[in-house]
């Protein structure tokens, strides 16, 4: 278990990111957003410029789609407080990729078991503090499309990973922290 990783985790509009970089600030340190998403349309242009304007202007923005483990490494320190938003849309990215549609052509493509290996490894050794956001979406109706069956398992399969690691958990609902751990 790792005494400085939160997984604060809620479905959509659920107010996890509020909460999470409630937690951030309340952190004390210097806060490092680490944002995964990529934009694919208008709306998720949109949803990303609502999560710019929310949090504060002088955080450091670092965006990375894919290689979240070799960002968290160089971002960590005693004096940081780092702040992932979010894991399912890196999951997502991941996945993706695997379907031969990178997120930079430049990078070298692995396997999500890789990407996956290599974040839990350098979660358990970071200094400082580590957020990490993520949607909860295995409560709903089971999807028809096997990727998206893929990754409702996948995400699952992440967030038990990460809890057992994490010492804090909060699921988010209606606004509403609930500490599972």
């Amino acid at each position: 278990m790792s005494t400085n990783v939160q997984l604060i985790l809620g479905g959509a509009r659920s107010g996890k990111s509020s909460f999470a970089e409630r937690a951030a600030i309340e952190s004390g340190k210097e806060v490092i957003y680490i944002a995964t998403a990529t934009v694919y349309d208008d709306e998720m242009q949109q949803r990303i410029n609502r999560h710019i304007d929310d949090r504060p202007n002088h955080w450091l923005t670092v965006e990375e789609p894919l290689l979240l483990a070799q960002a968290l490494k160089q971002h960590a320190s005693e004096d940081t407080c780092l702040l992932v938003d979010c894991l399912t849309l890196w999951l997502t990215n991941v996945l993706m990729a695997e379907q031969g549609q990178p997120c930079d052509e430049l990078q070298q493509v692995k396997s999500l078991a890789d990407y996956k290996e290599e974040l839990l490894a350098v979660l358990g050794c970071l200094p400082g503090r580590v957020i990490l956001v993520s949607n909860e979406v295995g409560q709903g109706i089971v999807p028809m499309g096997e990727l998206s069956r893929r990754f409702v398992d996948e995400a699952g399969w992440l967030h038990q990973d990460i809890a057992r690691i994490a010492k804090q958990v909060t699921l988010v609902v209606a606004g509403l922290p609930m500490q599972l751990k």
